[in-house]
């Protein structure tokens, strides 16, 4: 009897073996550290711009023209750095003021910078990059990583082009909810979103309409540490940072001398702005900065080191025919679109707590223009003027003043 009954205990024994080795293999897929990128040295020392000593006379005027733009953004009260690339060559580089107004200490090219919403175009990146793995999809609803999030028919598609309908997370929640808590982090806000009752209230319905809202990259952040197992600021240093040189960019999470080295703070008429309730919720802003590693940044993913071609392009995709314009939205970059729909300009501003910043990147005369300030100043968003002199008036005739 044992003899026959044997071969089926062994079967099913085989079984179940089989069916944990695949569990424990989908369980490392989704928890354990994400392996770094490789790219080789050769590959980052080619993504920074070069320094032009003999600019002929064409460049030199164009030189000239920038430098006295900034000498009135200055005089208007302009404080920050300044990195203007054309063709991969440096026409302008500069830093004005302070880096902290009080102690009076002068901003350097090292000098790092609160991203504010220009973090989004990271985390729509770092989202990418797990579609282009295959570990999440961009018909993916919240709810296959969040199961209790109450809003349904929400995608992942639709939280990088900021068609979810979701309210701002920054306004959801009252004094009865937070219970005293400070700073909460992106887990926290999920968490509440599940159990607040009442539900707070979209703004509209899923994929009806653009509304651009920080709550879909808060969400996306979160989505990130689920399905990686490692924190938002482990697998951007993973995945992004460390793969493109990026030796200056971290999360404002991080608070080891590394990370917190050449820090800046934010001012607003010349005073010193407090740490936020919501400062530590990331992925809608939260990254600190340069001029360069931003440009690391934008070159590294033209080249092909972190996104496929293919990928890149979805981002760069026009999303929002709502309203007739040319401003448009893509995945975690804002566009100005041509007649055929193709991106003219690429761009991403932001703004938060004294800090204003903006990357600018004209494709066809492949210049790339990055401002970071660190003291609440319009002039860092007027960029007529300069993209006049660095693309021809010709080409902005129809940018507005105010991008």
């Amino acid at each position: 009897m044992l003899k026959k009954v044997q071969p089926k205990v062994w079967w099913t024994a085989i079984a179940v073996l089989v069916i944990l080795l695949i569990s424990w293999g989908l369980v490392r897929k989704n928890k354990t550290d994400s392996p770094d990128v490789a790219v080789s040295g050769e590959n980052v020392k080619n993504l920074d711009p070069v320094a032009v000593t003999n600019p002929d006379a064409a460049m030199a005027e164009k030189i000239a023209k920038i430098e006295d733009i900034f000498r009135r953004k200055r005089k208007a009260g302009f404080n920050g750095n300044v990195l203007i690339v054309q063709k991969g060559k440096i026409l302008y580089q500069n830093s004005f003021g302070f880096a902290h107004m009080k102690a009076k200490d002068t901003l350097t090219g090292d000098s790092r910078f609160q991203l504010a919403s220009l973090s989004k175009p990271f985390t729509a990146v770092a989202v990418l990059k797990l579609i282009q793995e295959g570990r999440v999809a961009l018909d993916d609803s919240v709810q296959r990583f969040f199961p209790d999030f109450p809003y349904h028919g929400v995608k992942v598609d639709m939280l990088l082009s900021h068609r979810s309908g979701l309210p701002n997370y920054i306004y959801s929640f009252n004094d009865s909810v937070r219970h005293g808590r400070k700073y909460p982090d992106n887990l926290d806000i999920m968490d509440w979103y599940a159990k607040v009752v009442p539900t707070p209230q979209p703004y509209n319905r899923p994929g009806r309409s653009f509304n651009y809202c920080n709550t879909n990259y808060c969400v996306l952040a979160a989505i990130v540490e689920k399905v990686t197992g490692d924190s938002f600021g482990k697998y951007l240093n993973s995945q992004i940072f460390t793969p493109l040189g990026m030796q200056n960019t971290y999360l404002v999470t991080d608070t080891t001398i590394a990370a917190t080295k050449n820090r800046t703070d934010g001012h607003q008429y010349g005073r010193r702005l407090d740490k936020d309730y919501y400062d530590e919720v990331v992925g809608d802003k939260g990254l600190y900065s340069t001029t360069l590693d931003i440009y690391r940044f934008y070159n590294g993913l033209t080249k092909g080191l972190i996104l496929e071609r293919k990928m890149l392009d979805e981002a760069f995709k026009p999303r929002s025919f709502e309203r007739d314009g040319i401003r448009n939205y893509g995945y975690g970059f804002r566009m100005h679109i041509k007649e055929d729909h193709s991106p003219r300009f690429i761009y991403h501003g932001g703004w938060w707590k004294g800090y204003n910043t903006m990357l600018w990147v004209c494709p066809e005369d492949d210049a790339v223009i990055i401002v970071l300030g660190n003291t609440y100043n319009r002039s860092t968003y007027d960029l007529r003027e300069l993209l006049e002199v660095v693309h021809g008036s010709v080409k902005i005739d129809d940018i507005e003043k105010d991008i």
